[in-house]
């Protein structure tokens, strides 16, 4: 890895052995929590780059791994390869499948299932004391959005799932592969009553940032009004994000141990 230094990095050496170790799939998941680190620095690996910082005084390394599911296994096979973490975290956004779920909501997935055969995985239930309103559920993790409202029944009905993804089952794969914990925060960003802009599945396949931006153009020259539906959509994500922070930050604060120190 090539280690690539803030004004901080005096103050906190790249990690040997660290808190935890949380996996978000784009940006926007991230920004918020990122806020909330001191003490950060970056270090770049092949694929991936990862930060390190001090977050409700715990050690811990972030990074965003990109969409689905071979995306998130990969940036988790590197951060335990490379920071050894305590707990690993797959963090972000999912939809929702049961109605009595509501948009902004934050949920704790305690079991992960991917369809069809694979045999399900428990995930850490770290946190309970910390979120005492916050629904334990399985998640279903998927290869590409479920956007209507129909597709989200069927997906509940098949899956007995409440909430789904594109990263959980990957992540926590992985680190079952490595003896690791893995525990789940998920913002609930659009509810079963919700149909998402069309235009969304094809922004969240795994692509380049370059090409992603490319179907952003493509797709409002085609359907004009998809500017307003996909701003409406970034704007509850910034929300979102904030919400998801927060939840991250009691999460950790709910870790047994002795917080690290800068």
């Amino acid at each position: 890895m090539n280690h690539s230094t803030s004004p901080n990095t005096d103050r906190l050496p790249p990690a040997v052995g660290c808190d935890a170790g949380l996996i978000f799939a784009v940006p926007i998941e991230a920004a918020a929590f990122e806020r909330l680190a001191t003490d950060r620095i970056e270090v770049r690996a092949a694929t991936v780059t990862f930060q390190q910082g001090i977050v409700a005084g715990h050690r811990v390394v972030w990074c965003v791994s990109g969409i689905g599911a071979e995306a998130a296994a990969a940036a988790t096979r590197l951060l335990i390869d490379g920071h050894r973490p305590r707990l690993v975290i797959t963090a972000g956004f999912a939809g929702g499948l049961d109605p009595a779920l509501t948009r902004g909501s934050v949920v704790r997935p305690v079991v992960s299932v991917v369809e069809p055969t694979m045999p399900p995985l428990s995930l850490a239930p770290f946190g309970v004391a910390a979120w005492p309103a916050s629904p334990q559920v399985t998640i279903v993790t998927v290869p590409s959005v479920i956007a209507t409202v129909e597709a989200k029944r069927q997906l509940a009905a098949r899956s007995g799932a409440q909430v789904v993804d594109m990263e959980t089952h990957a992540v926590a794969s992985v680190a079952r592969a490595a003896g690791l914990d893995c525990a789940s925060v998920r913002v609930v960003s659009d509810d079963a009553s919700q149909e998402l802009p069309r235009e969304v599945a094809a922004l969240a396949a795994p692509q380049p940032p370059l090409r992603r931006l490319g179907s952003v153009v493509g797709a409002i020259g085609k359907r004009p009004r998809a500017a307003v539906d996909l701003w409406r959509l970034w704007e509850h994500a910034v929300i979102d994000g904030r919400t998801l922070a927060e939840a991250l930050a009691d999460l950790l604060r709910s870790l047994p141990g002795r917080p690290s120190t800068s």
